[in-house]
Protein backbone atom coordinates (compact mmCIF):
# COMPACT_ATOMS: atom_id res chain seq x y z
CA UNK A 1 0.00 0.00 0.00
CA UNK A 2 1.54 3.53 -0.96
CA UNK A 3 2.07 6.33 1.75
CA UNK A 4 -0.65 8.09 0.25
CA UNK A 5 -3.10 5.24 0.85
CA UNK A 6 -2.13 5.62 4.47
CA UNK A 7 -2.41 8.48 5.15
CA UNK A 8 -5.67 8.78 3.44
CA UNK A 9 -7.16 5.80 5.69
CA UNK A 10 -5.68 7.41 8.49
CA UNK A 11 -7.37 10.81 7.79
CA UNK A 12 -10.61 9.31 7.54
CA UNK A 13 -10.10 7.49 10.85
CA UNK A 14 -9.32 10.46 12.16
CA UNK A 15 -12.21 12.06 10.90
CA UNK A 16 -14.68 8.89 11.88
CA UNK A 17 -12.98 9.50 15.87
CA UNK A 18 -13.78 12.76 15.90
CA UNK A 19 -17.23 12.37 14.88
CA UNK A 20 -18.05 9.88 17.32
CA UNK A 21 -16.54 12.21 19.91
CA UNK A 22 -19.14 14.70 18.35
CA UNK A 23 -22.38 12.18 18.68
CA UNK A 24 -21.07 10.93 22.40
CA UNK A 25 -20.97 15.02 23.31
CA UNK A 26 -24.37 15.45 22.10
CA UNK A 27 -25.57 12.50 23.80
CA UNK A 28 -24.35 13.42 27.01
CA UNK A 29 -25.97 17.15 26.51
CA UNK A 30 -29.52 15.58 25.90
CA UNK A 31 -29.10 13.15 28.73
CA UNK A 32 -28.50 16.12 30.96
CA UNK A 33 -31.51 18.59 29.52
CA UNK A 34 -34.04 15.18 30.40
CA UNK A 35 -32.49 14.62 33.71
CA UNK A 36 -32.57 18.47 34.78
CA UNK A 37 -36.02 19.41 36.31
CA UNK A 38 -34.64 23.06 36.39
CA UNK A 39 -33.24 25.31 34.20
CA UNK A 40 -30.88 28.07 34.40
CA UNK A 41 -31.94 31.81 33.98
CA UNK A 42 -29.88 34.92 33.89
CA UNK A 43 -32.22 38.00 34.12
CA UNK A 44 -29.56 41.09 33.68
CA UNK A 45 -27.17 39.54 36.45
CA UNK A 46 -24.04 38.42 34.42
CA UNK A 47 -22.32 37.40 37.37
CA UNK A 48 -24.92 35.81 39.06
CA UNK A 49 -26.54 32.13 38.10
CA UNK A 50 -29.39 30.68 39.77
CA UNK A 51 -31.70 27.49 39.73
CA UNK A 52 -34.89 28.15 38.21
CA UNK A 53 -37.78 25.68 38.79
CA UNK A 54 -39.51 24.94 35.28
CA UNK A 55 -43.46 25.14 35.31
CA UNK A 56 -44.31 21.51 36.16
CA UNK A 57 -44.05 21.54 39.66
CA UNK A 58 -47.44 20.89 41.64
CA UNK A 59 -47.84 21.52 44.89
CA UNK A 60 -48.81 18.05 46.62
CA UNK A 61 -51.26 20.40 49.27
CA UNK A 62 -53.68 21.03 46.40
CA UNK A 63 -55.91 18.37 47.01
CA UNK A 64 -56.27 19.13 51.18
CA UNK A 65 -57.13 23.07 50.19
CA UNK A 66 -59.61 24.64 52.06
CA UNK A 67 -61.95 28.01 51.46
CA UNK A 68 -59.68 30.23 49.34
CA UNK A 69 -58.85 33.30 51.58
CA UNK A 70 -57.22 36.27 49.64
CA UNK A 71 -54.53 38.06 52.06
CA UNK A 72 -55.72 41.80 52.91
CA UNK A 73 -55.47 44.07 50.15
CA UNK A 74 -55.05 41.70 47.22
CA UNK A 75 -55.80 42.97 43.37
CA UNK A 76 -55.80 42.01 40.36
CA UNK A 77 -57.85 39.08 38.67
CA UNK A 78 -59.13 36.25 41.74
CA UNK A 79 -57.18 38.80 44.41
CA UNK A 80 -53.44 36.92 43.64
CA UNK A 81 -51.09 39.75 43.23
CA UNK A 82 -49.97 41.47 46.42
CA UNK A 83 -49.47 45.34 45.47
CA UNK A 84 -46.66 47.59 46.75
CA UNK A 85 -46.51 50.74 45.73
CA UNK A 86 -48.54 53.50 44.95
CA UNK A 87 -52.00 52.68 42.49
CA UNK A 88 -51.09 56.10 40.69
CA UNK A 89 -47.80 54.98 39.51
CA UNK A 90 -47.23 54.95 35.33
CA UNK A 91 -44.92 51.78 35.27
CA UNK A 92 -46.05 48.24 36.55
CA UNK A 93 -43.39 45.32 37.59
CA UNK A 94 -45.43 42.13 37.97
CA UNK A 95 -42.90 39.06 39.91
CA UNK A 96 -44.04 35.68 39.72
CA UNK A 97 -41.43 33.93 42.14
CA UNK A 98 -40.98 30.89 44.66
CA UNK A 99 -39.63 31.62 47.98
CA UNK A 100 -37.36 28.88 47.98
CA UNK A 101 -36.16 29.61 43.93
CA UNK A 102 -32.72 30.82 44.32
CA UNK A 103 -33.06 32.79 41.23
CA UNK A 104 -35.67 34.20 42.79
CA UNK A 105 -33.31 35.81 45.60
CA UNK A 106 -30.73 36.75 43.06
CA UNK A 107 -33.31 38.89 41.16
CA UNK A 108 -34.38 40.57 44.38
CA UNK A 109 -31.17 41.15 45.85
CA UNK A 110 -29.54 42.66 42.64
CA UNK A 111 -32.91 44.98 42.04
CA UNK A 112 -34.46 45.47 45.77
CA UNK A 113 -32.68 48.99 45.74
CA UNK A 114 -33.96 49.99 42.94
CA UNK A 115 -37.59 48.78 43.01
CA UNK A 116 -37.65 50.39 46.65
CA UNK A 117 -36.57 53.49 45.52
CA UNK A 118 -39.24 53.61 42.49
CA UNK A 119 -41.57 52.49 44.58
CA UNK A 120 -41.60 55.27 47.34
CA UNK A 121 -41.14 57.81 44.88
CA UNK A 122 -44.59 56.84 43.33
CA UNK A 123 -42.95 56.12 40.33
CA UNK A 124 -43.22 52.12 40.09
CA UNK A 125 -46.25 49.61 41.36
CA UNK A 126 -45.32 45.82 41.79
CA UNK A 127 -47.05 43.74 42.02
CA UNK A 128 -46.06 40.30 43.40
CA UNK A 129 -47.72 36.33 42.77
CA UNK A 130 -46.55 33.75 44.53
CA UNK A 131 -45.76 29.80 43.32
CA UNK A 132 -44.69 26.72 44.80
CA UNK A 133 -42.70 25.34 41.66
CA UNK A 134 -39.87 24.39 44.10
CA UNK A 135 -41.83 21.84 46.65
CA UNK A 136 -43.52 20.38 43.24
CA UNK A 137 -39.97 19.79 41.41
CA UNK A 138 -37.60 18.72 44.77
CA UNK A 139 -40.41 18.04 47.37
CA UNK A 140 -41.67 19.42 50.76
CA UNK A 141 -43.78 22.50 51.52
CA UNK A 142 -41.67 25.29 52.06
CA UNK A 143 -42.62 27.50 49.63
CA UNK A 144 -46.03 27.27 49.96
CA UNK A 145 -45.40 27.69 53.63
CA UNK A 146 -43.57 30.64 53.17
CA UNK A 147 -45.80 32.13 50.76
CA UNK A 148 -49.00 31.83 53.11
CA UNK A 149 -46.84 33.42 55.69
CA UNK A 150 -45.95 36.43 53.32
CA UNK A 151 -49.54 36.53 52.41
CA UNK A 152 -49.80 36.80 56.57
CA UNK A 153 -47.70 39.91 56.62
CA UNK A 154 -49.60 41.37 54.04
CA UNK A 155 -52.94 41.17 56.08
CA UNK A 156 -50.60 42.96 58.76
CA UNK A 157 -49.69 45.76 56.63
CA UNK A 158 -45.63 43.84 57.26
CA UNK A 159 -45.38 42.27 53.57
CA UNK A 160 -42.97 44.39 51.45
CA UNK A 161 -40.23 44.14 54.99
CA UNK A 162 -41.25 40.57 55.72
CA UNK A 163 -40.73 39.71 51.98
CA UNK A 164 -37.15 40.61 51.86
CA UNK A 165 -36.76 38.78 55.33
CA UNK A 166 -37.50 35.59 53.79
CA UNK A 167 -35.20 36.26 50.57
CA UNK A 168 -32.70 36.90 52.79
CA UNK A 169 -32.92 34.35 55.22
CA UNK A 170 -33.67 31.79 52.36
CA UNK A 171 -32.31 27.87 52.83
CA UNK A 172 -29.67 25.79 50.33
CA UNK A 173 -32.47 25.23 48.00
CA UNK A 174 -32.41 21.35 48.35
CA UNK A 175 -33.32 21.89 52.55
CA UNK A 176 -37.04 22.22 52.94
CA UNK A 177 -36.49 24.69 56.40
CA UNK A 178 -39.25 26.78 55.15
CA UNK A 179 -41.50 24.12 56.13
CA UNK A 180 -40.63 24.85 59.85
CA UNK A 181 -43.58 27.17 60.70
CA UNK A 182 -41.16 28.42 64.10
CA UNK A 183 -38.55 29.52 61.93
CA UNK A 184 -41.26 31.17 59.64
CA UNK A 185 -42.41 33.51 63.02
CA UNK A 186 -39.00 33.62 64.25
CA UNK A 187 -37.96 35.27 61.23
CA UNK A 188 -40.59 37.84 61.48
CA UNK A 189 -39.11 38.79 64.85
CA UNK A 190 -37.00 40.70 62.18
CA UNK A 191 -39.92 43.06 61.19
CA UNK A 192 -41.48 45.45 63.70
CA UNK A 193 -44.51 44.79 65.09
CA UNK A 194 -45.09 41.59 63.20
CA UNK A 195 -44.66 39.57 65.68
CA UNK A 196 -48.25 39.10 66.67
CA UNK A 197 -50.94 36.29 68.45
CA UNK A 198 -52.37 37.56 65.00
CA UNK A 199 -49.59 36.72 62.51
CA UNK A 200 -48.67 32.98 64.94
CA UNK A 201 -52.19 32.17 64.49
CA UNK A 202 -52.66 32.79 60.71
CA UNK A 203 -49.19 31.36 59.91
CA UNK A 204 -49.60 28.25 62.00
CA UNK A 205 -53.31 27.47 60.29
CA UNK A 206 -52.00 28.02 56.96
CA UNK A 207 -55.05 30.89 56.61
CA UNK A 208 -53.81 31.37 53.21
CA UNK A 209 -52.75 27.88 51.74
CA UNK A 210 -55.81 27.77 49.57
CA UNK A 211 -54.89 31.14 48.00
CA UNK A 212 -51.17 30.08 47.64
CA UNK A 213 -52.40 27.12 45.53
CA UNK A 214 -54.48 28.73 43.60
CA UNK A 215 -51.71 31.52 42.67
CA UNK A 216 -49.37 28.56 41.82
CA UNK A 217 -52.19 27.15 39.54
CA UNK A 218 -52.21 30.86 38.08
CA UNK A 219 -48.59 30.57 37.03
CA UNK A 220 -48.88 26.88 35.75
CA UNK A 221 -51.94 28.31 33.63
CA UNK A 222 -50.07 30.90 32.40
CA UNK A 223 -47.61 28.69 30.88
CA UNK A 224 -44.54 30.73 32.25
CA UNK A 225 -41.19 29.81 31.92
CA UNK A 226 -40.22 29.37 35.42
CA UNK A 227 -39.20 32.22 38.57
CA UNK A 228 -38.66 34.28 38.48
CA UNK A 229 -40.73 35.82 35.72
CA UNK A 230 -40.95 39.23 35.58
CA UNK A 231 -43.18 41.51 33.31
CA UNK A 232 -42.59 45.31 32.75
CA UNK A 233 -45.89 46.94 32.18
CA UNK A 234 -47.28 43.25 30.51
CA UNK A 235 -43.52 42.84 28.78
CA UNK A 236 -41.80 39.78 29.60
CA UNK A 237 -38.47 41.48 30.37
CA UNK A 238 -37.38 38.05 31.60
CA UNK A 239 -35.13 37.19 28.56
CA UNK A 240 -33.67 40.39 27.89
CA UNK A 241 -29.73 39.87 29.15
CA UNK A 242 -29.21 43.23 28.49
CA UNK A 243 -31.15 44.55 31.28
CA UNK A 244 -30.15 45.78 34.69
CA UNK A 245 -31.27 47.38 37.77
CA UNK A 246 -29.99 51.21 35.70
CA UNK A 247 -31.59 50.05 33.05
CA UNK A 248 -34.97 49.16 34.39
CA UNK A 249 -34.57 52.36 36.62
CA UNK A 250 -34.26 54.44 33.41
CA UNK A 251 -37.40 53.13 31.77
CA UNK A 252 -39.54 53.50 34.35
CA UNK A 253 -38.05 57.24 34.65
CA UNK A 254 -39.34 57.67 30.95
CA UNK A 255 -42.52 56.16 31.71
CA UNK A 256 -43.18 58.74 34.51
CA UNK A 257 -42.68 61.78 32.28
CA UNK A 258 -45.07 60.31 30.19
Amino acid sequence: MSEKNRAGKRTARERLAVEREKQKASERRRRTLIVASSVVCVLGLAAVIGIVAANSGKDDSSDKAGPVVAPSGAKGEDALAIPVGKESARSTLTVWEDFRCPACKAFETAYRPTIHELTAAGKLRVEYHLATLIDGNMGGSGSRKAANAAACAQDAGKFPAYHDVLYENQPEETKDSFADTDKLIGLAAKVDGLETPAFRACVEGGTHDSWVVKSNQAFQNGHFGGTPTVLFNGKNIYADQSMTPAKLKQMVEEADKG
